[in-house]
C-alpha cells in the first residue's frame, strides 16, 4: 500500500528546522515519522503526517518548496535478520532502494521501515509475493 510522503526542502542554515516545526505547530499537524538528511547548502526534511494534501499546500503557503513522493511502509518484526530478509527479497528481485527511514510502530515488538523505491507498484507486488506485510496510511496514523 502506498504511503504520501511530503518532502520539504530546507536550506541548511540555523533555525531552519525550528521554523518549518513551527508552520507545522500553528496548522496543528501531527507527524508521525521525520527523516533529514542534508549536505552543505540545503537539506531535505521527509515525514508522514496524517493530511499531506494539506500539509502540502500550508507550506506552500508558507513559501516552502514540497514534493510529495510515493513510498513503502514495511512492517518489520523486532528480531534479528528482519530488515536483512526484506532487503534480500528487494535485491532479489533487482529492486533498488533509493532510501529508506524508520521509526516505531504502535505495536509492541514491532516498527515500520519506509521504503523508496523507483517503482513503487512493482516493488509492493514483489514484497507481498514473498509474504512482507505493508501498512496503510490508515493504519499508521490510526489511535
Amino acid at each position: 500500500m502506498t504511503i504520501k510522503q511530503i518532502s520539504i526542502f530546507l536550506e541548511n542554515r540555523k533555525n531552519a528546522l525550528s521554523e518549518l516545526t513551527n508552520v507545522l505547530a500553528e496548522h496543528k499537524i501531527s507527524i508521525r515519522s521525520l527523516a533529514l538528511a542534508d549536505t552543505s547548502d540545503f537539506g531535505i526534511a521527509r515525514m508522514l503526517v496524517d493530511n499531506p494534501e494539506q500539509v502540502q499546500a500550508a507550506l506552500e503557503r508558507s513559501h516552502y518548496i514540497v514534493k510529495m513522493t510515493p513510498v513503502i511502509a514495511v512492517e518489520i518484526p523486532d528480531e534479528a535478520g528482519s530488515l536483512n530478509r526484506i532487503l534480500k527479497v528487494l535485491a532479489d528481485n533487482n529492486r533498488n532502494v533509493e532510501y529508506m527511514y524508520g521509526f516505531g510502530g504502535r505495536k509492541t515488538n514491532s516498527a515500520y521501515m519506509i521504503i523508496r523505491c523507483t517503482d513503487v507498484e512493482e516493488t509492493e507486488r514483489v514484497l507481498e509475493k514473498n509474504g512482507i506485510r505493508t501498512a496503510s496510511e490508515a493504519e499508521l496514523f490510526k489511535d
